[in-house]
């Protein structure tokens, strides 16, 4: 299964498809609007507006499973774009450990475990701001835990991006 084969829930709690994003590099991002990482929106945007031309997208999942993103889907979105100018899409709230996690989430927790563990114990997401790099096909290709600011994770976009080039 592929990231692009999932659906989830826009702020309106709506099901919609993944599946526009095929073909896309994509960033996931487990986030919170209450959260010491918040900032990281700024830089999150930052990368949207310099590869958003190029076929690259940040999906923003906020999650109450760590106390710290309070209030309706809407409320989040709309505090995202009013404090930090965000204008990447916002998507309904998750859980993205335990038994009612997302699907979206086990997935990539599955996905991005190490290579030993992944069949027996899907490493947590430890905490707000955990971002999962998805290639075009919808692979996962990498996960950056809440410390790695978006800024560091710019080589690895660029390099996806270009692979994509070249192969064209």
């Amino acid at each position: 299964m592929k990231v692009y084969d999932f659906t989830v829930n826009d702020t309106k709690r709506r099901p919609i498809s993944l599946k526009p994003y095929e073909g896309k590099v994509c960033l996931i991002v487990n986030t919170a609007t209450s959260c010491g990482l918040t900032p990281q929106y700024e830089g999150l945007e930052a990368l949207y507006q310099k590869y958003k031309d190029q076929g690259f997208e940040v999906l923003d999942f906020p999650s109450n499973q760590f106390k710290q993103a309070m209030g309706s889907d809407e409320d989040l979105a709309n505090f995202c774009r009013l404090n930090y100018n965000t204008s990447f899409t916002t998507f309904g709230k998750v859980f993205v450990n335990g038994s009612n996690a997302s699907p979206l989430f086990k997935h990539l927790r599955k996905e991005s475990a190490s290579r030993l563990l992944r069949h027996f114990i899907p490493a947590k997401v430890k905490w707000n701001f955990t971002k999962f790099l998805v290639d075009q096909e919808g692979n996962v290709v990498n996960r950056y835990e809440p410390e790695v600011k978006p800024r560091d994770i710019d080589p690895d976009i660029k390099a996806l991006l270009e692979k994509n080039k070249q192969a064209v």
